[in-house]
């Protein structure tokens, strides 16, 4: 039977230094961001049942795990440093432990994520991750700093993973190949580390957001913080690659509240569009442009035709009913 200490040296103790000075081993990590360079921190916590079905993929869940924390980095601008993980465990079951670590240290190595610290105990299937990141003072890509006059951006496509979720509840007929498809979004989300690098880094970005709670509520905080409203083209959304193959409706609806996406959501001047086409290519990242920001409170949601549409869509709530 595994111990504690035995858990942690033999799945997620790993001998190569990386960004900390001091790392698993002591009561606490010690990481040096670089000379002159600000800490970007998040935390994230996914519970089984309610971020995640019961006996769900073990390397597919590390994978996501970390993932959902890149993305607050990608949304900042900040470079990925280290991270600590916080798990608790039903049982010590060695299988998940090893499919787990791989699918968490295949992203980590990806970005030079380095495992730093940590805890384990017994208990419901819950995972929380702190990620430490680094930006240059001034070049953080904050909520506030919308203006009217932007464009309204969109990194990668949305709504696939939303659609996976309605196929695996039965809310939606998908065949086997459009499941397995969708459900690659949803269980294995890409963070936009180089393209949020490279937004904050040459300063082309306002204000950004990750998209996990769904569009129309994510943005709905840009829109708080920057006070500020804005004009949102539905049809103007990239639909993923199943999605984009279902009725317009459904289109609609996942891709502007289906969450789950972890895509980025920015604005930008109209000067820089040349600009951010280069980025997504160089961070092999498509973006789209879907918006206008307004200097008119509130969100507006119009076709492809700027005609007004009645939607009633709401970001995703931890604390609604299940």
């Amino acid at each position: 039977m595994l111990s504690e200490f035995d858990l942690i040296k033999q799945y997620f103790q790993r001998p190569r230094p990386g960004h900390a000075v001091l790392g698993i081993g002591d009561d606490c990590a010690l990481l040096a961001p670089s000379p002159g360079m600000q800490m970007a921190i998040s935390s994230d916590m996914l519970v089984e049942d309610r971020h995640f079905f019961a006996g769900a993929d073990a390397r597919m869940l590390g994978h996501k795990c970390l993932a959902v924390n890149l993305s607050d980095l990608a949304a900042m601008g900040a470079k990925p440093l280290a991270f600590t993980l916080a798990l608790a465990l039903p049982a010590a079951d060695r299988d998940w432990l090893s499919g787990f670590s791989a699918g968490l240290f295949a992203l980590a190595d990806q970005h030079g994520c380095e495992l730093i610290g940590g805890d384990t105990t017994k208990g419901p299937l819950t995972i929380c991750i702190t990620i430490f990141g680094e930006l240059a003072p001034g070049h953080a890509l904050r909520r506030d700093a919308a203006m009217a006059g932007d464009d309204l951006w969109i990194s990668g496509s949305l709504g696939d993973a939303r659609l996976a979720l309605a196929g695996y509840r039965k809310e939606y007929a998908l065949d086997d190949a459009a499941q397995a498809a969708a459900g690659a979004r949803m269980h294995m989300p890409t963070p936009r580390v180089a393209l949020g690098l490279a937004l904050a880094d040459a300063r082309l970005a306002h204000a950004a957001i990750d998209i996990s709670d769904g569009l129309v509520g994510d943005l709905g905080h840009i829109l708080a913080a920057s006070n500020v409203g804005a004009t949102l083209d539905v049809d103007a959304l990239p639909a993923g690659a199943v999605l984009a193959a279902q009725p317009q409706a459904l289109r609609r609806r996942f891709c502007a509240a289906g969450g789950d996406d972890y895509e980025l959501c920015f604005t930008a001047a109209r000067s820089r569009r040349d600009a951010i086409v280069a980025a997504g290519h160089a961070s092999d990242t498509a973006v789209t442009r879907v918006g206008t920001i307004d200097a008119a409170p509130g969100l507006r949601l119009v076709d492809g035709a700027g005609r007004a549409l009645d939607l009633q869509l709401a970001g995703f709530d931890h604390f609604a009913s299940a």
